[in-house]
């Protein structure tokens, strides 16, 4: 009988886009760990490995570099998980990025080529991360990415990422519809505001949390470790009969809004 107490035991997963100890993707490998996943985090550059390492280190895992925008990473990435586990049974996709020119202005004012690039590094890429997993996927594998309540309205100050969480979440519903017939479940994580390295590149992102915190029915901001729980559940047996769905963890604040 399975051990309830490590719901991911003898599950593999693949983590992108650990920046630091503050990361959603942090906070999914450390639940995940806990719970009794094997597991492969990335990290953007050589850069941020001495951020990053130590992180990787306490949750035994190897920690691969990887640029989406560098052809030929994401794929490496991919060999080098399936090389390590063997298989993967999890996937978590938590990479955004803008251009602070395009992220900081109106969006009616946004450049071409800075929409691309958003669009490629936080949308395509999780698509480009799917194509490159499915044959090593299991047969009730779960890829997973992370979305906000800006997809949905029009947020202050979350400008350009708005629309591109939109086309995020509707990636998440044709992927799930394209990849379920072989057991895959596609979801988007839309967690509340919390203070990582990518939300310090908007504007005015401390009012943004003291709104969430005044006015979710839980009076409080969520915390990276029930990001992670959320992750983990959706990973592991609990959410086997889930798919296309984007769930907030945001202490209620999407309900208010």
């Amino acid at each position: 009988m399975p051990d309830v107490s490590l719901p991911l035991a003898g599950r593999r997963g693949l983590i992108l886009g650990v920046a630091n100890e503050h990361s959603i993707a942090w906070g999914c490998a450390q639940v995940a760990r806990a719970q009794g996943a094997s597991l492969v985090l990335s990290c953007l550059n050589e850069k941020a490995r001495p951020f990053v390492q130590p992180l990787a280190d306490a949750v035994e895992a190897p920690l691969v570099d990887c640029n989406v925008e560098t052809e030929g990473d994401l794929e490496r990435l991919v060999q080098a998980a399936v090389d390590h586990l063997g298989g993967l049974d999890f996937v978590i996709h938590s990479i955004a990025w803008a251009p602070l020119a395009d992220l900081h202005g109106r969006v009616v004012d946004s450049s071409a080529a800075g929409f691309a690039r958003a669009m490629t590094v936080s949308c395509h890429s999780f698509a480009a991360l799917a194509r490159a997993c499915e044959p090593h996927l299991s047969d009730d594998a779960a890829l997973m990415t992370m979305s906000y309540l800006g997809a949905d309205e029009a947020i202050p100050h979350y400008g350009l990422m708005g629309p591109v969480k939109a086309a995020l979440e509707s990636m998440v519903r044709y992927l799930a519809a394209e990849l379920g017939p072989q057991g895959v479940r596609v979801h988007a994580i839309s967690p509340g505001p919390l203070p990582t390295r990518a939300a310090s590149g908007l504007q005015d992102f401390d009012a943004l949390m003291a709104t969430a915190r005044a006015e979710s029915p839980l009076r409080r901001l969520v915390t990276l470790e029930e990001v992670g729980a959320l992750a983990a559940f959706l990973a592991g047996p609990g959410g086997r009969g889930m798919s296309g769905q984007t769930l907030f963890v945001d202490a209620g604040f999407h309900v208010v809004r």
